[in-house]
């Protein structure tokens, strides 16, 4: 039986081609070339004015949150429901992570909590649109700029996404964004930093030079300590390739959501990433919740895929369970529910309607046997 992975990239010749001319020619005067002309490229994709090129998305996060002097005893308030690396850089800088629930139907940050947990401390809300699925922005920008708080957007996953016809990442202070191998658009490992802030973008960009600032007259001479999260010319020629690229990825991410919704339309108690009518998602992956009624959890379901060889990735943990953040004290019933209770479905580009068949078609005889119990 042929496996079925959650995920893999899609990358082909073009590919090929420019990182073949990045490894013959890129050094020396060159050395930036594909870098830069990386930058320019998602910049312009997204609508924003100014990008910068990263090792990762928590670097770009990192970097950003430093820039908009995030320190010791600052607060930044985000979902529970998250991967680490979106809390990481808030530690990284001595602030603390500050976590509130998510909402039930697209399991983004609930405005309302964001709201009720500001406090004195609180230096910045973190956006992370899960999944594809994007953050209320009307509610959570006009919070910022009622507190004066920036509103920052983590869009790790929302490439293709779109709030009120802008992309996810544009609208906030800055967005960053991962093109890991797992992610619809990437460059192996990496990300992004983007912002239309020129200021806040000046910031980061000598930041990102271990604190040298552009167009100094002394060679080697750093005004402060800063990073070193710069991505390489070699990964960068990937990113230009998948940029051009960009739209036949995020279709082709659509069109395999669509198949899923398509395949389990109708069966009750099941749910999947919600599009409003005001947004696109672009859908990086797709998800399966069940309602608390069918009493299926998450782990009979990994189960049923494994046995039919196929892969499945378990929905994020709170981040309060986690060891490291266990002493803080949080009420979060939404995130807890969630986690045990769905899972992300394979959506690897070249998945054939026959791969997918055979998904939808675990998920039918799951419920089927819990209806036979």
């Amino acid at each position: 039986m042929k496996k079925i992975h959650y995920t893999k990239p899609s990358v082909g010749e073009l590919e090929a081609q420019y990182v073949l001319d990045a490894v013959t020619h890129g050094w020396g005067e060159r050395c930036y070339e594909y870098i830069t002309r990386f930058e320019k490229t998602f910049a312009e994709h997204l609508g924003a004015t100014y990008a910068i090129a990263t090792s990762s998305c928590t670097g770009a996060l990192h970097m950003g949150m430093a820039a908009l002097g995030v320190g010791a005893d600052d607060e930044v308030i985000l979902g529970n429901t998250n991967w680490i690396a979106s809390a990481a850089p808030i530690d990284y800088l001595g602030a603390r992570p500050v976590f509130v629930d998510v909402l039930e139907d697209s399991w983004c940050l609930d405005p309302r909590q964001v709201r009720a947990a500001i406090t004195p401390k609180t230096k910045a809300i973190l956006a992370v649109h899960l999944y594809g699925n994007l953050c209320d922005m009307d509610a959570l920008l006009a919070i910022g700029a009622e507190f004066g708080i920036p509103v920052i957007e983590d869009a790790a996953e929302a490439i293709g996404s779109q709030w009120q016809g802008k992309a996810a990442g544009s609208m906030g202070a800055f967005g960053a964004f991962s093109f890991h191998g797992t992610k619809t658009m990437t460059t192996g490992e990496g990300g992004m930093f983007v912002t239309s802030d020129r200021a806040l973008y000046e910031r980061v960009l000598t930041l990102s030079n271990h604190g040298r600032v552009a167009g100094s007259t002394r060679q080697f001479w750093p005004d402060f300590i800063g990073f070193k999260y710069k991505m390489s010319n070699l990964q960068a020629a990937i990113g230009c390739a998948q940029v051009e690229r960009i739209d036949e990825l995020i279709e082709r991410k659509r069109a395999i959501f669509n198949r899923y919704a398509q395949g389990l339309h109708g069966l009750v108690g099941v749910s999947m990433n919600p599009q409003p009518t005001h947004s696109r998602n672009g859908y990086w992956m797709p998800t399966v919740v069940l309602d608390e009624a069918l009493g299926i959890t998450r782990d009979t379901l990994i189960e049923a895929f494994k046995a039919q060889e196929i892969d499945a990735r378990v929905f994020f943990w709170p981040l309060s369970s986690l060891p490291m953040f266990q002493a803080h004290d949080v009420d979060t019933p939404v995130s807890f529910s969630l986690c045990e209770r769905a899972i992300n479905l394979p959506s690897y580009h070249d998945m054939t309607d026959e791969d997918q068949g055979r998904v939808i078609g675990v998920i039918h005889h799951v419920l089927k046997c819990k209806e036979l119990q």
